[in-house]
């Protein structure tokens, strides 16, 4: 309408408010935590910026991707037959070859009908969260851990409640501590194995455990395995499917770190579930072994998924609104798995191995940094921070903001990933800039240095 001056009437209000619930949630984002540590970097330069604060190595010659891999979308692309759209769930033969390729740890076989793919594993946390969503639910989580999952739980309405990792006992999940803070609302908890941000690998005992502490309490286990098979220590990677007969779970993963490519968004959802419970609104005792553990007194699944859709037929529609990871890409699979060479994944995990011996033992030689376990595996260390020891630092942020500005180093503080006052450092970068880096951290903690009385 226009008023008498023949211009358009501004009206009393507008009717349209932007989401509160995201306000603040870039706190809970890797991305948004590094953004804000590196406000204040200018590079001079002289020096080049060392990068040990995210999970990106593909900018690293060291770790880029096999030929194999490239080749594959290459081919893909060039055949024509991936410029169209793929259906929701994900073209089939990729579906059929990430379930042969999975199928070789497990004491089963994964059919195609078990795969999900998603664009990159963070669109595979993003749906598992919105799929369980229902009002008044919780999902538990570990500390320290991967805080996108908070924050997703969070935007669809969960609670999330987080549970210790132990330091002392190389990061294993407290398991009292699991069944201390589950109740009649907990739908599923969440491992990372190998652990971001921690570096540690589970044990077949341990993740027993936790399988039999999930089917206890009547939830699944969200077992997110980005980092598969990156493990360089004693320990050797064992998916969390292998206990799907125990409790149900649903397994993420990726090709973004084991093939380090991150960028082509290649992710999946997996269902680990031998007695068929995400396939029923309810569990009969006919249907699962000791089934007590897994109905409520109602008959229903106790994590209450079971209110009349089921989770896959969930984790479908889902997938009919949401966007797709690219065709191509999807094309490219079967090729990729089953031409790249071991000789790269060897290649990568001896580099892992070096760089963390690098990071373990310059780290022993900076006196307000202490470095609990020795990682195993991922790409990254937990270490604490003792602001004792430094003058004129407030905290972890303020610690790494410095760090960045003085020396252009880059970590995460640990604020980012639940633990205040400690840093994840990653080591997958050259080995050489790796040294540089940590020369510049022991420098700096020396200039902040608190003398002695």
């Amino acid at each position: 309408m226009e008023n008498g001056n023949g211009k358009l009437a501004t009206p009393a209000a507008w009717n349209f408010t932007p989401n509160d619930t995201l306000l603040g949630l870039s706190a809970l984002s890797v991305r948004g935590v590094l953004c804000r540590v590196k406000a204040g970097m200018v590079e001079d330069g002289v020096r080049p910026v060392v990068p040990m604060g995210n999970g990106d190595s593909s900018g690293f010659p060291c770790f880029r991707t096999p030929p194999e891999a490239e080749d594959a979308v290459a081919d893909a692309l060039r055949s024509g037959q991936y410029n169209s759209y793929a259906a929701c769930v994900g073209v089939e033969p990729a579906r059929r070859s990430i379930a042969k390729h999975l199928s070789r740890d497990l004491p089963y076989e994964l059919s195609t009908d078990d795969v999900y793919l998603t664009n990159g594993c963070a669109q595979a946390i993003e749906i598992v969260c919105s799929v369980l969503a229902r009002p008044g639910a919780n999902i538990l989580l570990p500390r320290p851990g991967y805080l996108f999952y908070e924050a997703r739980a969070v935007f669809n309405g969960m609670e999330a409640r987080y549970f210790d990792l132990l330091p002392e006992n190389g990061w294993e999940v407290d398991i009292d501590g699991v069944q201390a803070l589950a109740d009649k609302n907990t739908i599923a908890m969440v491992i990372v194995n190998p652990g971001n941000p921690c570096g540690n690998v589970y044990t077949y005992e341990h993740l027993a455990k936790v399988a039999e502490t999930a089917r206890k309490l009547g939830i699944f286990v969200i077992a997110d395995e980005v980092y598969a098979h990156l493990t360089f220590g004693e320990k050797k990677f064992v998916p969390m499917g292998v206990f799907g007969a125990v409790a149900p779970v649903l397994t993420l993963g990726s090709i973004s770190k084991r093939w380090v490519v991150p960028g082509w968004r290649l992710g999946w959802i997996v269902t680990n579930d031998l007695n068929g419970v995400f396939q029923k609104t309810k569990v009969h005792p006919c249907s699962y072994i000791d089934v007590n553990n897994f109905i409520s007194s109602s008959g229903v699944f106790r994590s209450g998924l079971g209110h009349g859709v089921q989770v896959v037929d969930s984790i479908k529609n889902y997938l009919e609104i949401s966007t797709d990871p690219p065709t191509f890409v999807q094309g490219a699979i079967p090729q990729l798995l089953e031409n790249t060479k071991q000789e790269f994944f060897h290649k990568t995990v001896n580099i892992l191995r070096e760089t963390a011996d690098i990071c373990c033992q310059k780290l022993k030689d900076i006196s307000c940094i202490t470095c609990p376990s020795k990682p195993e595996g991922s790409m990254f260390v937990m270490v604490k921070l003792d602001l004792s020891c430094l003058q004129d630092i407030k905290d972890d942020m303020d610690f790494c903001f410095r760090l960045a500005k003085e020396e252009l180093v880059v970590v995460l503080p640990g604020c980012a990933v639940g633990y205040k006052n400690w840093l994840r450092i990653t080591f997958a970068i050259e080995p050489s800039s790796l040294e540089d880096g940590l020369d510049r951290l022991k420098t700096f903690c020396l200039r902040y240095n608190k003398p002695k009385k």
